[in-house]
């Protein structure tokens, strides 16, 4: 039987006819904001669906063509180090041979997929990261509506640095959502030296993966806030259950992965638990700034949430055009 936490396939948004009037309210705020947010800027876009829309654009760029107070969520998995993905690292990843990609060697017979090694990264790249954050911070906090949720990716290297520059650019932190995953990160022996020192590994090998809790500030109550903007606090699993800040999943494998071969790829098991919380009255708009396969968007147009997402890989527009459909109609469940 599935667990209550995993229920979280069937929309179960109140009816208007039996919403309190600040429900209604929130619920017409809402489908006007989406007609000025789906069509803001005039970079190639594409409408996924009624309710979930990927526009090909820089996040930055694209967050200064809305107006202020009108996203209601951010759920994210960012470039943690930049390099990565830029054209010269990311073309050495599409062709196997590395950069500051690590391509693992197959074990078992099993393919391992790359990984960006951060202990790389420069001083100068350090302090640009931390810029980045600050600037993707401040453009953020400007579009995203009072008590308005930003729930952002990390890993263990870069976390400190990058939650407390978005800290810095104005955002209340409100907590961290530790996702227990066994990755390939760390636990590897001295390279080409591993049968000399077969007992020390380089680093713990990594078993969690950090997403932080962000909000934007607002006066008054919450209770003031959530009639208002509808934000404010995070959704609760039920009436009984509240959302936790440990979630247990497993990495993406199977059919998922071949629907949508990203390197980063997150899985619906775990996006639709997020993407669920970031709505606590699960009336708004949904934000991914980095939205790459259209994982975020599936994830939300499943628990029917009105999600638009932005990426500057033409390729991955792409990706996420073909995987939106197929992503949305897996049922998950166990890992």
């Amino acid at each position: 039987m599935t667990p209550p936490s995993l229920a979280i396939h069937s929309p179960d948004l109140f009816a208007k006819a039996t919403s309190p009037p600040w429900k209604e309210l929130l619920i017409e705020k809402q489908d006007r904001l989406w007609e000025t947010v789906r069509n803001a800027g005039e970079q190639p876009r594409t409408h996924l669906s009624s309710r979930a829309t990927y526009v090909v654009d820089d996040a930055i760029a694209w967050l200064a063509e809305l107006p202020m107070n009108s996203l209601h969520a951010v759920v994210t998995d960012p470039p943690y180090g930049l390099i990565e993905y830029n054209r010269k690292h990311h073309d050495k990843l599409k062709s196997g041979r590395g950069g500051v990609w690590r391509i693992p060697p197959s074990f078992d017979g099993a393919k391992r997929r790359p990984l960006p090694r951060f202990t790389v990264l420069t001083s100068d790249e350090i302090v640009k990261l931390d810029r980045f954050f600050c600037d993707l911070g401040e453009a953020l906090l400007r579009v995203l509506v009072p008590g308005g949720h930003l729930l952002i990716a990390s890993n263990p290297l870069l976390s400190t640095l990058t939650f407390h520059a978005l800290q810095r650019s104005g955002f209340e932190k409100r907590g961290e959502i530790i996702r227990l995953v066994q990755t390939l990160r760390g636990g590897d022996r001295p390279k080409g030296a591993e049968d000399e020192f077969p007992e020390v590994c380089m680093m713990a090998r990594s078993c969690w993966e950090p997403w932080g809790i962000f909000r934007k500030p607002f006066a008054g109550t919450a209770a003031e806030n959530l009639r208002l903007w509808g934000t404010g606090g995070l959704r609760r699993i039920s009436a009984a259950e509240p959302f936790k800040d440990v979630i247990s999943c497993s990495p993406t494998r199977g059919r998922e992965r071949e629907i949508a071969p990203h390197p980063s790829l997150k899985p619906q098991r775990f996006m639709r638990q997020v993407v669920r919380a970031a709505l606590p009255l699960g009336v708004g708009i949904v934000y991914d700034p980095f939205a790459g396969s259209g994982s975020t968007l599936a994830a939300a147009a499943a628990i029917d949430y009105t999600a638009i997402g932005t990426d500057r890989d033409q390729g991955y527009h792409a990706l996420a055009r073909a995987a939106f459909g197929p992503l949305c109609a897996l049922s998950v469940g166990e890992p």
